[in-house]
């Protein structure tokens, strides 16, 4: 991971708290308040430790990763924008992640991409605890 604010780390682990007691109004005004308190690049910081925490810590970073994700191509945006975050956190292409992020924020649908990988990540851990 990139060298990540410590407010970011507490703010994910707020995120992530809200998410597994199924508040998603408290998660996206998580999110909310980061922005307003840091900007975009404080969001973006949060979403990184967000796919940090998804992928574990098993996964070496870095190098040529290829994410199988079936019918990815017909998923929603927000499902999509994930699947290719997480990817870019993978292969540490910090570019990518960035212009992903500019996107979703282009096309309206950054809040309901971060919600979305808050959800991702939630599932992914009570996956890995089962």
């Amino acid at each position: 991971m990139t060298d990540i604010p410590q407010h970011a780390l507490d703010d994910a682990t707020q995120v992530l708290d809200c998410a597994l007691s199924g508040d998603s109004d408290a998660v996206v005004g998580t999110f909310d308040a980061v922005v307003d308190r840091s900007g975009v690049v404080g969001a973006y910081d949060v979403a990184w430790c967000l796919a940090a925490t998804m992928v574990g810590q098993n996964v070496p970073r870095g190098g040529a990763w290829t994410l199988d994700f079936p019918g990815i191509d017909d998923a929603r945006y927000d499902k999509r924008w994930v699947a290719r975050f997480v990817s870019a956190y993978v292969n540490g292409d910090i570019s990518t992640g960035e212009a992903l992020f500019g996107a979703a924020i282009a096309d309206g649908q950054l809040p309901d991409c971060l919600l979305a990988l808050a959800g991702s990540t939630v599932a992914t851990l009570r996956h890995r605890a089962a």
